[in-house]
């Protein structure tokens, strides 16, 4: 292969590389709110076929609420800082400080509100199926 081909190559692979993280990168702010942060902690299929568990860090700025969302799974949540009000379909509200868990059924619609004065994060540890959008927001 000759020295300009392989330059030629390295070119086109590197400006493709650069127009692909242009164009995702509105998508994934699109998908992240103003104000809350998503981490993506791990990511594991289980024993259970179809199925994987996934754990992600979220960091909600004072007064900041997430709206309703569903996810192809279960959802279980820990609280590491700050004041969280949920919201969960056919219950009533809860609000939790660091320390506190909740569990939300698959499917069922939810949201969260930091109702605190500092930055509130959660665990979220979610048993869901594989290959389907981890969360679905309620229109």
């Amino acid at each position: 292969m000759s020295s300009l081909f392989a330059k030629t190559i390295r070119s086109v692979a590197f400006a493709a590389l650069v127009a692909g993280s242009i164009l995702a990168l509105p998508a994934a702010q699109a998908q992240q709110p103003t104000g809350i942060k998503r981490t993506d902690l791990q990511r594991h299929d289980l024993s259970a076929p179809g199925r994987e568990a996934i754990q992600v860090r979220v960091d909600i700025e004072p007064g900041v609420a997430f709206p309703q969302h569903t996810h192809p799974g279960e959802e279980i949540i820990y609280v590491l800082a700050g004041t969280l009000e949920y919201d969960v379909e056919g219950k009533p509200p809860a609000t939790l400080k660091a320390g506190d868990v909740l569990f939300i059924p698959a499917g069922t619609i939810h949201a969260a509100k930091n109702v605190g004065s500092v930055t509130a994060s959660e665990l979220a540890t979610y048993i869901v199926e594989k290959e389907k959008p981890l969360l679905t927001l309620v229109k």
